[in-house]
């Protein structure tokens, strides 16, 4: 005991021998910082009592304060002395030598800031962060050098000096385990791409780990589309090549088996909503190969075919049972019942320009309505196709304790004018020019004004136009138009003819139904004619009445920029009036289009149909009337079919009606489909009435001799094919066609190309 004791005192003896009691603290070194500002930063006081551990204590928490290069703390008796090397501050923090990667970006990566203190492990940091933006764009081979640039009064300059060498591309893309896909299926499937000379518009050829990722969830999406409900990415690695140069990327797969859908059924709890019309509105059916994507649209569409009987907020849930042995999965939709919810009140917030009553008007609901989430998702697609607004957001509350609901549209206005111009050139018209200046929200009330000018080899134009969408607070559109137009067609195809045209118009447009719209237009022309076989110029007034149907049922693919449906146009108008020119116009034209092969293919056909019926003896002068050839019959000239003068035969005398259509098929071609570049072969096929009787027979301008013009109303047909190339200033089309159907007088064209830039 007496043993322990005398220990416990030793120490206690040794304790007091290395700690002393601190009588003074002298602070040595210091600039800019105040003594005491570093006592409080080292933690100590007069009166401590401080020993070496001590010490050590308060020379760390100095260091890592970060404002001290150098810090030495020790005891001399009772004193504390505490000698320091200040930091330096920084005065500029700056990036040089950086392209592919803006300033901006980098600098958000850079937390050493002006006017803080120097500190090498901050700068170590923002240097591999840096690396890092750099690595995810590809530069592997990016370097960064940071310098201190000293400065009087001890400051620094900070640059970081980039050297970033070139992007690491993807050399190859290759897959293991996959057996129902090709490997260039299922690269065409992933966002990464093999490094080509092409790809000079796009990254996704330079190695990216975050794409890496991105490209494994769209291989699981697009197996879980084709029924492989099991499937899963093993690995998925980037390798350099044994030259350092590239990357080879390699997906390890495990398929799984293909699974159909099987039974399908429907938990209805509404007795007022026909189950008839909730089998209807599946997307999928039994015996089809199981597809995420469908399944979803099922979801959205059964919550839209409840929600218009008024049942708002229902959740659908789908049960999937998988059936191992059969290789199905059986798909049980509940959904949830809820009370019927009607809208009380609509409140529009945001809007400063535009006027309540024009967003009113594009909303197909109103206060006392059945609340339905899919009529309010089809008022925001109306409002977001004005493009009056950036954003619209459709936000509803519940009324508690009642079965009534606030609807509140939030707005995001964006400037709504538009001034643009183009470049162009086709076959019809030339080289061309044309500026214009737009806007499409006129003084907030969703108005449409335009005036457009355009100047072209053979043809000139000036365009003025109004249009209110909404007359008298109804769903009619109105609106008038004047123009003129100057067409120098002597020269151009088989046309033979000038024309000035004053066209003044006005319009009254309504919708029939979803699909269905018809207008009324009535329009004078003023016009002034040369025809080269008459010789001289001469006068004309027409004055026309006509109306319209358009139907329009389109579904389109933007990514493929391929399109599923039907648009079609019937048209019936008099020209008369008092006027000079006295005939009847009736026109029709269809074009349906279906996708197929994951949207990529598209089949096109199309029919045009138009007729001009003389009103008694009225003479229907040659520039009023049909020509085919070029764009519309391809492989032909411009006007180069039908009947013809046989003295002036290079230009068509044009027919009293026409019948003509084109089939086409699109199709992606080796290019990646980023670049939107299409192929497509054609057969098109037309027929070009006669011309007016008094047309047949022409006298010799030299003789005297009256002799026969080539007359026929024969069927013209040609066959091609052609590339289509939508560039990111604007839609180029080139096409080479053959006839296989012609006359010895017609006017053969191989190629035909047109392009539009607007800026």
């Amino acid at each position: 005991m007496m043993k322990k004791l005398l220990c416990f005192i030793a120490l206690l003896f040794a304790f007091g021998a290395n700690a002393a009691t601190v009588s003074r603290i002298d602070v040595v070194g210091n600039q800019r910082m105040d003594a005491e500002s570093v006592r409080i930063l080292g933690g100590v006081r007069v009166g401590d009592n401080v020993d070496t551990e001590r010490t050590n204590t308060i020379a760390k928490q100095l260091q890592e304060s970060g404002y001290f290069s150098r810090v030495s703390v020790q005891m001399s008796g009772n004193i504390l002395k505490i000698n320091i090397t200040e930091a330096p501050i920084v005065n500029m923090v700056t990036v040089e030598g950086n392209d592919e990667v803006s300033t901006d970006d980098l600098k958000q990566e850079i937390k050493l800031k002006e006017r803080a203190a120097f500190d090498e492990s901050v700068i170590g940091a923002d240097v591999g962060r840096m690396l890092t933006v750099y690595q995810r764009k590809g530069f592997f081979g990016t370097k960064i050098e940071p310098k201190k640039i000293v400065l009087d009064d001890n400051r620094v300059n900070v640059v970081y000096e980039i050297t970033e060498g070139h992007p690491t591309y993807i050399k190859s893309i290759t897959f293991n385990g996959n057996e129902r896909f090709s490997n260039r299926t299922l690269r065409g499937e992933i966002l990464s791409r093999e490094h080509a000379w092409w790809r000079i518009m796009t990254q996704f050829d330079v190695y990216d780990e975050d794409r890496i990722l991105y490209d494994q969830q769209m291989l699981r999406q697009f197996y879980l589309r084709n029924g492989y409900v099991d499937f899963q990415v093993k690995n998925a690695r980037g390798t350099f090549t044994p030259d350092r140069e590239y990357y080879s990327v390699e997906f390890t797969v495990d398929e799984g088996e293909k699974y159909n859908i099987g039974k399908i059924e429907i938990d209805n709890p509404f007795s007022d909503v026909p189950d008839d019309v909730l089998y209807n509105a599946l997307k999928t059916s039994s015996g089809d190969t199981y597809n995420v994507d469908e399944v979803e649209s099922t979801i959205s569409a059964l919550r839209g075919a409840v929600a218009d009987y008024g049942y708002a907020f229902v959740n659908v849930e789908p049960i999937p049972t998988k059936n191992d042995d059969s290789r199905t999965i059986d798909l049980n939709f509940k959904i949830q019942k809820t009370n019927r919810i009607y809208l009380n009140s609509i409140n529009i917030l945001g809007n400063v320009r535009t006027f309540d009553s024009v967003i009113n008007n594009l909303i197909p609901m109103r206060a006392g309505d059945p609340f339905s989430l899919q009529t309010i998702e089809q008022g925001r697609q109306r409002l977001m196709r004005t493009r009056y607004f950036k954003d619209v957001q459709m936000v509803p509350s519940r009324i508690p304790d009642a079965n009534m609901m606030n609807l509140d549209i939030k707005v995001e206005e964006q400037p709504t004018g538009e001034l643009s111009g183009g470049v162009g050139w086709s076959n019809i018209n030339g080289f061309m020019l044309d500026a214009g200046i737009t806007e499409n929200n006129f003084m907030g009330r969703g108005q449409t004004v335009q005036l457009r000018g355009s100047i072209a080899q053979y043809q000139k134009q000036a365009l003025f136009s109004f249009t209110e969408p909404f007359l008298f607070g109804r769903a009619l559109s109105a609106g008038f138009d004047v123009s003129y137009t100057m067409y120098n067609y002597k020269r151009l195809g088989g046309f033979g003819y000038d024309r000035d045209s004053l066209t003044i118009a006005g319009r009254l447009g309504w919708q029939l139904t979803d699909h269905w719209s018809q207008v009324l237009r009535l329009s004078a022309s003023f016009d002034q004619n040369y025809d080269l076989q008459i010789g001289g110029w001469q006068s004309a007034r027409l004055y026309t009445l006509g109306t319209y149907l358009k139907y329009y049922n389109l579904d389109t693919n933007f990514e493929q920029h391929t399109h599923t449906g039907v648009v079609g146009n019937i048209g019936i108008a008099y020209t008369g009036f008092g006027g000079t020119e006295t005939f009847m116009r009736y026109s029709a034209d269809a074009t349906a289009m279906v996708n197929f092969l994951d949207d990529r293919w598209q089949l096109k056909t199309s029919l045009d149909f138009g007729y001009i019926q003389s009103i008694g003896d009225d003479y229907v002068p040659r520039v009023y009337r049909y020509f085919l050839g070029g764009e519309s019959l391809r492989g032909f000239d411009i006007a180069g079919v039908g009947s013809r003068n046989w003295y002036y035969n290079s230009y068509s005398l044009g027919g009293m009606w026409k019948v003509n259509g084109s089939t086409q098929l699109n199709f992606p071609i080796f290019i990646p489909d980023e670049y939107q570049v299409k192929g497509f072969v054609f057969a098109d096929y037309g027929i070009l009435g006669k011309p007016p009787a008094r047309e047949d027979t022409y006298k010799d301008p030299r003789t005297g001799e009256i002799k026969d013009n080539y007359i026929d109303q024969s069927l013209r047909a040609s066959v091609g094919f052609g590339i289509f190339w939508n560039t990111p200033m604007g839609p180029m089309n080139f096409s080479w066609g053959w006839p296989i159907l012609s006359k010895k007088y017609d006017r053969e064209r191989r190629f035909l190309l047109s392009f539009e830039t607007q800026f």
